[in-house]
């Protein structure tokens, strides 16, 4: 059974997701120039690099890019720069793979310090069941578009899952939901 863990509720969903085999937007560590004619000679060595140029709208001869990759001095005009710029940014960006179904389907089993309202109990500790959420029963849009986005930080996914999937499932609590414990188990 899969399984993450965490310092926060979300910081284990995190965790989760990994082991599902996923990765979300990223940078290839590879793309680290800085000047318009380093990230040209980049750009120039792969498909990947030569597809972002054209997409990007960088249309130019083969004498201008010789031109261009022989001397870095050369004087190219700022919107050419602005295009490179934007195309190594492009070619730099790991797309992110989709949020598995499975993943979504998921019975959760949450064990950690829950809070709804006045009652708050370390839920999967000492022989008590953990806080059981059907995934099925959320709206997962919210949470796929930020992890599209490589915007789904710890803090993110725990706020979206209470309001998105645990409230669906579940409802909202006596006074919301809360996870103020500092180790959390989701499997």
């Amino acid at each position: 059974m899969p399984r993450g863990t965490g310092p926060t509720l979300g910081a284990a969903l995190n965790n989760l997701l990994a082991t599902f085999g996923t990765q979300p937007k990223g940078r290839r560590t590879s793309y680290q120039a800085k000047t318009w004619h380093a990230q040209l000679v980049h750009l120039t060595q792969t498909h990947r690099g030569y597809a972002a140029l054209e997409e990007a709208g960088l249309h130019i001869t083969p004498t201008t890019l010789i031109k261009w990759l022989a001397d870095d001095e050369y004087n190219v005009r700022r919107t050419y720069r602005d295009i490179l710029t934007r195309a190594y940014e492009a070619a730099a960006t790991i797309p992110p793979d989709p949020i598995p179904q499975a993943f979504k389907d998921h019975q959760f089993e949450i064990r950690g310090v829950v809070k709804t309202g006045a009652d708050e109990r370390n839920r999967g500790a000492h022989g008590s069941a953990p806080l059981r959420i059907d995934g099925r029963n959320g709206h997962w849009t919210s949470i796929e578009s930020k992890w599209r986005e490589g915007e789904l930080s710890d803090a993110e996914f725990e706020d979206d899952f209470i309001d998105f999937v645990i409230c669906d499932d579940i409802g909202e609590g006596t006074d919301g939901w809360d996870f103020p414990g500092g180790t959390y188990t989701v499997s």
